[in-house]
């Protein structure tokens, strides 16, 4: 497990990627996480929060688990200006951009509560946010090989760009939350927070009890991405990508090759 981390992590440093995957993937989510706890305490950097992924009912394990995390950090994590922003891809790897409602936890979560039901992390004060998720990894099937192989590399995560909160939003009908996405002016996708299965609720729920069973429980300032709201949008090196939060706002971003990182651990773009 200590060498499928490793590689992973030295791919990703470098802005390299690999053949195929480092080792036997996990047999299990609880073995993939060891595996992305390894590799967390390798990357030089501060963890910022966690991207929630769905795992079709056919790709779930004995854990019951219907969703994954993948880790986020300090470096990786932009916010919109209303320019285009460069954001880093594995050119050659696996590449995608996806829509996201960004969650950011107010308080600590009740140290040693290891379930959460929707109903009782809505009560759990948190702020809304729009935001892009760059899912990229140095492994190009990453994604065809199962959640066992993406939480193995950091959840297919490479950054995200944050936009503008969205006020009041436990008071709206998340049904009203609607997004639509452009690849190159091609529109590739619509949706919205009532994709989510469950909706932001369960996304946020889910974060919270996996967090805290892996001996992580979310801390006041954590963000989670809950989530693709309109699609995974594959993108290559050049392309640039625009997601429309109706009424609210747009994100808009181009893909740029992963760099390899300086020694202190920063990525470039």
């Amino acid at each position: 497990m200590a060498q499928i981390a490793a590689r992973f992590v030295a791919a990703r440093r470098r802005g390299e990627v690999l053949a195929e995957f480092p080792g036997t993937i996990p047999c299990d989510l609880e073995t993939a996480y060891w595996v992305q706890d390894l590799a967390i305490a390798q990357w030089p950097d501060r963890l910022v929060g966690w991207k929630v992924g769905y795992i079709a009912p056919e790709r779930r394990d004995g854990s019951g688990d219907d969703r994954l995390l993948g880790p986020m950090f300090a470096r990786a994590l932009w916010h919109a200006t209303g320019d285009i922003l460069p954001v880093p891809v594995f050119a050659g790897g696996f590449a995608a951009i996806e829509a996201e409602y960004v969650l950011q936890l107010a308080v600590d979560a009740p140290a040693g509560k290891l379930d959460w039901t929707p109903e009782e992390a809505a009560a759990l004060p948190a702020t809304l946010w729009l935001g892009v998720e760059i899912a990229s990894s140095p492994l190009a099937t990453i994604n065809a090989l199962g959640p066992c192989a993406v939480v193995s590399d950091f959840g297919n995560h490479n950054g995200l760009v944050l936009g503008p909160q969205i006020r009041d939003w436990q008071r709206l009908d998340e049904a009203s939350l609607r997004a639509e996405t452009w690849i190159d002016g091609v529109h590739v996708g619509s949706g919205g927070a009532g994709r989510l299965p469950g909706g932001l609720r369960a996304a946020y729920a889910f974060a919270l009890t996996r967090s805290a069973r892996r001996g992580r429980p979310l801390k006041a300032g954590e963000l989670i991405a809950t989530g693709n709201a309109t699609g995974i949008h594959e993108i290559r090196v050049g392309q640039r990508a625009r997601v429309r939060f109706l009424g609210l706002a747009d994100i808009e971003c181009e893909a740029r090759p992963a760099l390899p990182s300086p020694a202190d651990g920063e990525q470039g773009a």
